[in-house]
């Protein structure tokens, strides 16, 4: 039997997402040329389509936007990132309801687990702390505002859980996953984004505490040394318009 046709197999890695593309050809030179053109236009249109719709990333020394937007917490009352933020700054994290490395599953406990005791460091620490849940695609679904009391009070958070309408924070921050966190300092500018620490990683070698090093060094005047890392987690389910 003779195999007539040959494969183009192409990974493409944007924002920290890998993508990979094959296309199937007969194997003759006119055919590869066609196939291969195909393919250039197609990852060029997939390329600026994928790079315009996603945020950007808010950027270290940038300050927080929409400080005094109003957001419905999950007591009833509407909460601000300006009404959160304490003497030393202000710790925001983009959370939900679901995702396995938010609630975790069997090979990861979960970053929730971690939340009320990093709540506690950010209270001794004279940071504000806030959770944020921009999923709007799950609305009506496991990230309904009911959802999020209940899931609240079953965790028994001790910080503001608050609903973030059409992922409005989200898009402005540039937030990618849950969880995604935001460290503010006292000017409620940048020092730290990305993950919590490297516990997913079950390769790794020891525990790095990303966040809490983070919080420790800026509530004791210190530069923050690390200031960013890849976020780790689902994507925020934002809806497409």
């Amino acid at each position: 039997m003779v195999i007539d046709f040959f494969c183009i197999l192409v990974t493409l890695k944007l924002n920290n997402t890998e993508i990979m593309l094959f296309i199937l050809s007969k194997k003759n030179m006119k055919n590869r040329i066609y196939s291969a053109l195909v393919l250039i236009v197609g990852l060029l249109m997939f390329s600026s389509a994928y790079l315009s719709n996603d945020p950007k990333p808010l950027k270290i020394g940038k300050s927080a936007p929409l400080q005094t937007e109003k957001m419905r917490n999950v007591d009833g009352s509407e909460v601000s990132l300006a009404d959160s933020k304490l003497e030393k700054g202000l710790l925001v994290v983009f959370s939900c309801n679901t995702c396995p490395f938010v609630v975790g599953n069997e090979h990861f406990a979960g970053w929730e687990k971690q939340y009320n005791s990093i709540h506690t460091l950010t209270k001794e620490s004279k940071i504000g702390m806030v959770l944020v849940n921009s999923n709007e695609g799950k609305r009506d679904k496991d990230d309904a505002f009911d959802a999020m009391v209940d899931h609240s009070k079953q965790l028994g958070y001790t910080m503001p859980y608050l609903l973030d309408r059409n992922s409005k924070l989200a898009d402005a921050f540039g937030a990618k996953t849950t969880p995604h966190v935001f460290l503010f300092d006292a000017d409620m500018k940048l020092v730290y984004s990305g993950s919590i620490d490297n516990t997913w990683d079950s390769k790794r070698t020891e525990d790095i505490h990303y966040l809490g090093d983070a919080i420790s060094e800026l509530s004791s005047d210190s530069k923050v040394s690390l200031k960013e890392t890849p976020p780790r987690g689902c994507g925020i389910k934002r809806v497409k318009i």
